[in-house]
């Protein structure tokens, strides 16, 4: 069998990437970097404009406290900035597994030994929703805190997010065997041609992102969804951007759960109207009603929503990219696609990749789905060759398999 190959999303380069991913040429990128450096005051506006669809803000929601104490462990990037916040809060829930050679067992003797932390909170549900937490995230913005979000919203939002399958992952564990094996798939063009998906298929749980096309590529990527995950503004820029391929709503089946990786307050806002199953009242979406994304079942073991304390986790000891040190800090997060692999690897026993970005990329088009050959594209808000690296390194250390396509023959 051919190796699986890792997600893309967006590699570096100097531009927003807000859905799909795409590759600049070194003059442009050296252009646009005197430019933005000119008008650092409205650097931000300027990322928006660039990006390839629509960048929307989002409102605010409540927050989640949690026991917060320092990793005691060497950390991988020595003299790590105090605002990057490499404090965290504390969660066991995926701190023991009974399959024998889980992640969580080997990667203790691996390089990922020192960066890895077994009580990271991958979750957040109502049990966050408290006042000393709010003000603990409340110094850090984007994905990786509660700074952009009100305290009333996010209160509302987070105590909805009340039922026993809000804190977990998976609320039953496979019957069929003691690991829980999971098809983490992005969307790269790598998968086109690839007949793997059955294989996708035969795990227990299967991952997939944004512009999650299966209609009619039953055979390359399989068809089944039990985890779509997504930021309100990448799923409303894939829905944008690829209608015409197919992608009309996120999967709407009885066993796909959503899982939102919350980076404005249009998460938190979108989430309060889906368990109140009310249209969205505030904000950018104002008026919209969940079904149109969801379907008719908005009850709330439908929905999912990742900690910013897993995400900055993720950030600043997985993916520490070279943009941290640059004036376009604040702007940077790993890619959607590159969170929900290491959010399967930080639950699952077992991990699988597929349609992921290899150094193999220029041989495939951007998406499976593409009708017309389009070529990978890096923007400054992800670092997608660091992802790339990051996955290749995944690999070699046996924490996941991946993709490769025929760089794997």
């Amino acid at each position: 069998m051919r190796r699986p190959p890792g997600s893309r999303c967006c590699p570096p380069a100097l531009m927003l990437c807000s859905g799909g991913c795409a590759r600049s040429t070194g003059l442009l990128l050296t252009l646009l970097a005197m430019l933005l450096l000119l008008l650092l005051p409205a650097q931000r506006s300027l990322w928006l404009q660039l990006s390839r669809t629509p960048v929307h803000h989002r409102a605010t929601t409540t927050a989640a406290p949690r026991r917060v104490t320092q990793a005691s462990w060497p950390s991988p990037v020595p003299s790590m900035p105090p605002e990057l916040g490499d404090t965290y809060g504390q969660d066991e829930t995926y701190s023991s597994s009974g399959c024998p050679n889980s992640i969580r067992k080997k990667i203790g003797a691996t390089e990922f030994g020192a960066t890895f932390l077994s009580t990271i909170p991958v979750l957040q549900w109502a049990r966050h929703a408290q006042e000393d937490e709010y003000q603990r995230l409340h110094q850090y913005g984007g994905a990786h805190g509660w700074k952009d979000i009100r305290w009333d919203v996010l209160k509302s939002s987070l105590s909805l997010l009340n039922a026993s399958s809000s804190a977990l992952l998976f609320d039953i564990r496979p019957l069929a065997t003691s690991c829980t094996r999971c098809a983490v798939v992005g969307n790269g063009g790598i998968l086109h041609g690839s007949g793997m998906g059955p294989t996708i298929d035969a795990h227990d749980y299967v991952f997939r992102v944004n512009g999650a096309i299966t209609e009619g590529f039953e055979r390359d990527v399989g068809s089944r969804t039990s985890f779509y995950v997504f930021s309100t503004n990448t799923m409303v820029n894939a829905l944008r951007s690829y209608a015409a391929n197919g992608f009309r709503h996120p999967p709407q089946t009885p066993e796909t759960c959503y899982v939102f990786l919350p980076d404005h307050d249009r998460d938190y806002l979108l989430l309060r109207a889906a368990l109140s199953q009310q249209r969205v009242d505030s904000g950018r979406d104002a008026g919209v009603h969940p079904q149109e994304f969801f379907g008719k079942d908005l009850q709330v073991g439908k929905f999912r929503m990742l900690h910013p304390d897993f995400i900055r986790y993720l950030r600043n000891r997985f993916l520490r990219s070279h943009i941290l040190a640059t004036p376009f800090w604040q702007l940077y997060r790993p890619s959607t696609g590159a969170v929900m692999l290491l959010t399967a690897i930080h639950t699952c026993d077992q991990v699988s990749a597929f349609g992921f970005i290899t150094p193999g990329y220029r041989a495939y088009s951007d998406h499976y789905y593409d009708r017309e050959r389009k070529e990978v594209q890096f923007f400054i808000n992800h670092d997608l060759r660091m992802e790339m690296q990051l996955w290749q390194r995944l690999q070699r250390s046996g924490i996941l398999w991946l993709y490769t396509g025929s760089e794997g023959t």
